[in-house]
């Protein structure tokens, strides 16, 4: 058993632990002192409940448990699938002192979350994530919700969970493909402020793709402090937290463009920090050789570094105006500066942005 890990999101009041590390599922010690109750609603799929529900199930014996299993997909991130949590928690009769696990990937934690942030107007979840995506990112900082078909993401709320738990096994059945997704946000926290760590990465991908479970649970480790790190100094995204959404806009673009669940949100953001890569080379703040090496790194990760052919300029351009970082009309961009320079830009030409477009586009 390699060693487990603790970090700490430090929100005062709404703190709460990460845990790290190989067999923690099943495990009471981690579960028990995150419950205020004694109802518990497990809220999985149809892909990681018949790998992983019984063996969450030993943590929780003794409490009335009740489950509910959505489909699996970026497609079924709705408020129609949403609704199946609430008419579970409903038909079960669970008060407010109830606890939501959110055992699944990036989908079912963001659903799971809106559902605990909405059910009698609130009420404590605990996230157990089984993707590397979802181990790095969407368990981490509270960000909940579902997706509408003019835009993802356009429904949430913030609600923090009461811990996190990221046993690394679960990454044992993870898809090639998966794996690959969830490392496109991992060397978003290098590119972001932490280019030590992008180093690192470069070091060791092809190790991390081939699945090394020491170097995993640090890459996981080094992710999740970055996170936290800045969830904590703007839990709402008032400023700094925007930069995690570094590929983000033009790969929300992509993801809407295609379709939900044809292009992987991890395959969609590698793709989309390629495009905030080359424009910021465009406007003069990203050197030609910190490009490649941002390109080099994706495709070392089976990450696509170029957006899907047949999404023109105009399409983009509309689905970006569509944006949660669009305010005051004006589309924020998060845009490099060097690697490990990110910083939050609305004062570019729509012409460099054209032009971005455009070069992908031949």
């Amino acid at each position: 058993m390699a060693e487990q890990r603790v970090l700490e999101v430090d929100l005062g009041e709404r703190s709460y632990p990460i845990y790290i590390g190989d067999g923690l599922l099943g495990r009471a010690d981690f579960l028990r002192p995150h419950l205020r109750g004694s109802q518990v609603m497990v809220v999985s799929n149809e892909t990681v409940a018949p790998l992983y529900m019984e063996k969450l199930m030993p943590g929780l014996h003794g409490l009335q448990v009740a489950h509910v299993v959505l489909p699996d997909g970026e497609q079924y991130k709705t408020l129609d699938v949403l609704d199946r949590i609430y008419t579970a928690l409903l038909e079960n009769r669970f008060d407010r002192s109830c606890t939501l696990v959110a055992l699944g990937g990036g989908v079912v934690g963001d659903m799971t979350g809106f559902a605990a942030a909405s059910y009698q107007r609130g009420v404590d979840f605990i996230q157990v994530p089984t993707t590397l995506l979802s181990q790095v990112d969407s368990s981490v900082g509270g960000k909940t919700g579902v997706n509408h078909p003019l835009g993802k993401n356009m429904i949430g709320a913030f609600h923090q969970p009461r811990a996190v738990i990221a046993d690394t096994d679960t990454l044992d059945t993870l898809p090639d493909r998966e794996l690959s997704a969830g490392m496109a946000e991992v060397i978003k926290y290098g590119l972001i402020n932490d280019p030590d760590f992008f180093a690192w990465l470069e070091t060791h991908m092809d190790a991390l793709m081939q699945r090394d479970k020491g170097l995993l649970a640090e890459a996981i480790a080094r992710s999740c402090a970055d996170k936290a790190a800045i969830v904590a100094a703007d839990e709402k995204e008032a400023g700094q937290r925007a930069l995690l959404n570094l590929g983000h806009t033009f790969g929300h673009a992509i993801e809407t463009g295609m379709g939900y669940g044809e292009w992987l949100h991890g395959e969609a953001v590698g793709a989309g920090m390629a495009m905030a890569a080359e424009m910021s080379l465009r406007l003069g703040w990203l050197g030609a050789q910190d490009r490649e090496r941002i390109d080099a790194l994706l495709r070392r990760a089976a990450l696509p570094s170029q957006p899907p052919e047949g999404m023109g300029t105009q399409q983009f351009l509309d689905l970006m105006a569509v944006d949660k970082k669009v305010l005051g009309g004006k589309l924020r961009l998060v845009l490099l500066k060097g690697i490990g320079g990110a910083l939050i830009a609305d004062d570019f030409s729509p012409e460099s942005l054209e032009a971005t477009l455009e070069a992908f586009q031949k």
